[in-house]
Parts: structure tokens; C-alpha cells; sequence
């Protein structure tokens, strides 16, 4: 067996993510912080995936996040530094894509030496960066994938298709969340490994705490609340949730995130609070006004990939939970109500209102009890501790695979 702190010692990550201080926190940042309790981490926020757009205001936002790429990186924690590695748009003119990826490359390496980060492992939670894998001289590839990506709505699909089947295809190790993913990973990578969302257990376990007070912007709700958290984007159902609350006028749908869509048509209604984004560990403050939560997704290829944080998030804090179906909320199935179409998730919340939300309460909190971050961290440490170790075991350490 082998001892993944040996394994690691002497080595940092260089973590290509999600943008660090977007108002939602992902998986990219959980397991970012965990890691970072391990061995030095440096968090590379990465540029977005949608198609780049022929506009001033793009290369005007380029322009100033280059400038920002040659300030040294920001210090978070104690083993935590953050930077950013910006692209040009209009990448179909000649030159702009050779120098992103050369000053990616470059700007990376700087960013590395400031934070005195030598030996490393390069870690990948979005594809599009994957053209510095095998670039950044790092001793194991790791691509932590969370989503199907290409079916993103908004980003240019081919592209990004072509970016995480190259990153699967070069990575050492692939972690792969969706379980409906797997199969496709592991015929591209045999090193493949599923590994499910993990869930802040003591955070969210906060909601039942009779200490924990309600959000100010959640006491004077009438009940009961049917609520949500997360961001509000195209692949949530805005005409779902429109309908339920026009058929129960007397409840209150409490929308708690950044509303990246037009939302008009919801805030108009009486009975349905936007509250706007909130601070990740508020969100236990809001669940606990909550009579039942809520994953009101639109049935597409993205949402059938999906493995949705904020299941094992509402599961943590006890309160009951309608869902549209997918592969892993179907795993749930004996802690969550599912609904295949408006009737049934207005019957599914008429039924967990009236049951009440402490009914089955702690059958919900004990189904994710032990799915911790931190655990899933570990083990996927482990996993990596042992490619590592596999390699040195090897005649002459041989390149990594690519």
C-alpha cells in the first residue's frame, strides 16, 4: 500500500480551475482548499469557455486581465496562491493562438517560481488550459473532470469537445464526478476513476441547528418556503418554477444565487424571492427557512450529465427534496422525491409540505453523511499517490504519457 504523504512529499499542484472568485463556489474550489492542507497549491483561474466574441469589450477585458498576469500571485492561505492565465479572443486571426498558449505558458511558470513551487503535479478541472499538460514539467497529469463541458450553453461546443478529449486522452489519472461519463472516459483513458461530488457535511448540517439564526433577508417569508441555492442559468427551468408558484400563490419560492438570465418574469411575482448571491457559508442561514428545496433543471444533455453539488448540499441540511431525474440524483431515489413532469413536482412538493420538513430529516442527513470532501479528497490522493509511485517503480522513470 502505498503512503500517499511519501508519495507526495516534496511536491505542489498547479490547479487550472474555475474562476476563483466566482459567486459560486464549485467543486474546482473544494477540493482546491483540501489539497492546499497537503502540499502547496497554486490555483490558476482559467479563462472562460463561451465563444469569444468580436467585440472591444472583449479585448478590453483581455487586455486587462494580461496586466493582471504579470502582478505576482495572490496568496490566499498558507499553502494557497491564486493568479490568472487570460487569453486574446479572435483566435482565428493568425499569431493569437500561438502566443496564448506561450504566454499560458509562460505566466504559469512565473507564477509558479513566485510561489516556490518546483516539483509539481499538474490538476485540470476545465479542459480548455489542457494544452499546457506535459508543458509545465510537472511529474503526473491529473484531469479532474466535473461536467460535460461541450454541452455548456453559450461556449463554442467543438472546440471545447476537442480540448477535453485531447486533456482525457494526456492525462495520467482522470477523475471523472458524472457517473453517465464514465464509461465514455474510461474508453478514451483506461485510467480512469469515478469519483462523485463530496458535500461540506458540518456546514450544511448548520440549517437544523436551533443556533444557527435565519438569513435577514429570509425572517419574514411566509410559509411554507420552497427554496433553492445556486446560480440561475439557462439550464434551470425559470418556466417551471413560474408555474409552480402561479399554482400555489400562498407559498414563497426563495431563489437564492446570481441570476446570470433574465429573471423579469419571476421577480414580478409576489410570492418569489430573489435574494441574489450569497456568501458560500451563509447558505445554511437561507436552507433553514427552507420547507422543501428544489433542483428545477431543464432535461438536457447537460442536466442528463450532470452530478449536482447542491443535491448532497440539501440532503446535508435535512430538508426535503424534489428533483428532476438524472443518473446520479437517481441514486437517491430512497431520500428524494423525483418528478417527470410539472404535475408530479407540484404533487412531489405538495406531499413533502404536508409530511413537514423533519420527516425524514435524519434519513436525509445520514444518506450523505460519510461523502464528505474531505474523503473524496483522500481517496483521490491516494489514487494519485500510488500513479506516482508506480512510475518511480519504473527503468529510468519514463516520460509521462501524452
Amino acid at each position: 500500500m502505498t503512503d500517499p504523504q511519501a508519495a507526495l512529499a516534496g511536491r505542489g499542484v498547479v490547479y487550472f480551475g474555475n474562476d476563483w472568485h466566482a459567486e459560486n463556489r464549485t467543486s474546482s474550489h473544494h477540493v482546491a482548499r483540501r489539497l492546499a492542507r497537503t502540499m502547496p497549491v497554486l490555483y490558476v483561474s482559467s479563462p472562460g469557455m463561451r465563444a469569444p466574441q468580436a467585440s472591444g469589450r472583449d479585448l478590453r477585458r483581455a487586455l486587462r486581465k494580461l496586466a493582471a498576469a504579470l502582478r505576482p500571485p495572490e496568496r490566499i492561505d498558507d499553502r494557497l496562491w491564486h493568479c490568472t492565465i487570460p487569453q486574446l479572443p479572435f483566435r482565428r486571426i493568425p499569431g493569437v493562438e500561438a502566443f496564448n498558449r506561450a504566454f499560458g505558458a509562460w505566466a504559469v511558470r512565473r507564477a509558479l517560481a513566485a510561489a516556490g513551487i518546483g516539483r509539481r503535479i499538474a490538476w485540470f478541472v476545465v479542459p480548455h488550459p489542457g494544452f499546457l499538460a506535459g508543458r509545465l514539467g510537472e511529474d503526473l497529469c491529473v484531469y479532474y473532470c466535473i461536467d460535460d463541458y461541450a454541452a455548456h450553453p453559450g461556449v463554442d461546443a467543438e472546440r471545447i469537445a476537442a480540448c477535453d478529449l485531447a486533456l482525457t486522452q494526456a492525462a495520467d489519472r482522470v477523475f471523472v464526478a458524472p457517473p453517465a461519463l464514465v464509461a465514455i472516459k474510461t474508453a478514451q483513458n483506461p485510467h480512469t476513476v469515478f469519483s462523485p461530488h463530496g458535500v461540506d457535511v458540518d456546514l450544511f448540517a448548520q440549517a437544523a441547528d436551533p443556533a444557527t439564526p435565519l438569513a435577514e433577508g429570509a425572517r419574514d417569508l411566509a410559509h411554507p418556503v420552497i427554496g433553492y441555492f445556486g446560480s440561475i442559468h439557462e439550464w434551470i427551468d425559470l418556466e417551471l418554477i413560474e408555474w409552480l408558484a402561479r399554482q400555489r400563490p400562498a407559498w414563497t419560492f426563495l431563489l437564492v444565487g446570481h441570476a446570470a438570465v433574465d429573471v423579469a418574469r419571476l421577480a414580478a411575482l409576489p410570492n418569489v424571492r430573489l435574494a441574489g448571491a450569497q456568501p458560500y457559508a451563509t447558505l445554511p442561514q437561507w436552507a433553514k427557512a427552507f420547507d422543501a428545496a428544489i433542483i428545477p433543471y431543464r432535461l438536457n444533455r447537460q442536466v442528463a450529465n450532470a452530478n449536482p453539488l447542491k443535491l448532497r448540499e440539501y440532503l446535508a441540511t435535512g430538508k426535503p427534496v424534489v428533483s428532476v431525474r438524472n443518473p446520479e440524483i437517481e441514486k437517491f431515489a430512497g431520500v428524494v422525491r423525483l418528478a417527470d413532469d410539472r404535475a408530479g413536482f407540484l404533487a412531489a412538493l405538495d406531499a413533502v409540505v404536508r409530511d413537514g420538513p423533519e420527516a425524514g430529516a435524519a434519513e436525509r442527513r445520514a444518506a450523505v453523511a460519510d461523502q464528505t470532501w474531505d474523503r473524496r479528497v483522500e481517496a483521490v490522493l491516494a489514487e494519485v499517490a500510488a500513479a506516482l509511485a508506480a512510475r518511480a517503480r519504473l527503468p529510468d522513470n519514463p516520460p509521462l504519457r501524452r
